[in-house]
């Protein structure tokens, strides 16, 4: 311990820059990733840990041998362009969420139902919050927040501190990504729209047969149990895919930094 306050004291410099520039990717991994970008946590709890985290992480950092901890713009830019790209990737994960959530809400005729997102201050589907609070609940109790945090610690490593840099081939993956949104989406609305179109296909060939059966009262009642059904079974098989859809958003994060 002693040995290394006096590493710290002989050559306080490199240890600020480095402490800063450590601050900087990890800022922005708290401005985007779920949970920690949560507005549920205090603003002065996020600055507690950030600069908590900071305090562990900067002895390490700036031992490893190509630690440059030189502050310029080109350093500053790529740091927080690490922290963005981590942030913004598993961000996605999220949106597909609330897509999803859209797509159920048309089935269930919940449309017009929106509620105000704490988070974000938007109007977003009533399904889409549920599904958004399911991710968080899965995140936590998987301990996918501490695999986060072990693969930002990791970046370290492969991008040491002053190396990162942004090229525009990593803002055309990530709009690539953002793409892959709308069939997450998709998948986990499969099930359930799959059912409801089931049902009105069937409601529409009875009303055929029998044109006196009341189609308009009996439909969407039908087809919003049908739907709830589908639902509730497949809730089954959603946090194996909220972890495997999370490991891949990580581990293409991971790809897109580069390093000079």
């Amino acid at each position: 311990m002693t040995e290394t306050a006096n590493t710290i004291s002989a050559d306080w410099t490199k240890f600020l820059g480095a402490g800063l520039l450590v601050m900087i990717r990890l800022s922005g991994l708290m401005m985007f990733v779920p949970f920690f970008s949560s507005s549920a946590i205090a603003p002065r709890i996020k600055a507690g840990f950030l600069f908590a985290l900071t305090i562990l992480l900067v002895p390490a950092v700036a031992a490893l041998p190509s630690a440059r901890a030189d502050l310029n713009m080109t350093a500053v830019l790529g740091e927080l362009g690490v922290g963005v790209i981590f942030g913004l990737s598993l961000m996605l994960l999220n949106e597909a969420l609330l897509f999803a959530g859209t797509l159920l809400g048309m089935q269930f005729s919940f449309s017009l139902v929106n509620l105000i997102d704490p988070n974000s201050m938007i109007e977003t589907p009533v399904l889409g919050q549920m599904l958004g609070w399911l991710g968080v609940l899965v995140l936590i109790g998987s301990g996918l927040d501490r695999t986060l945090l072990a693969a930002l610690i990791r970046s370290f490593s492969a991008v040491p501190v002053g190396h990162a840099v942004l090229q525009a081939r990593t803002g055309a993956a990530l709009a690539a990504m953002a793409g892959g949104v709308f069939l997450a989406g998709l998948q986990l609305a499969a099930p359930v729209v799959a059912a409801a179109l089931v049902a009105e296909v069937t409601i529409g060939l009875i009303t055929r047969m029998a044109p006196q059966l009341p189609a308009m009262v009996i439909g969407v009642p039908l087809k919003t149990l049908v739907s709830y059904g589908v639902l509730i079974g497949s809730l089954a098989v959603w946090p194996a895919w909220i972890e495997r859809h999370f490991t891949a958003l990580l581990d293409a994060a991971a790809k897109l930094m580069v390093t000079v």
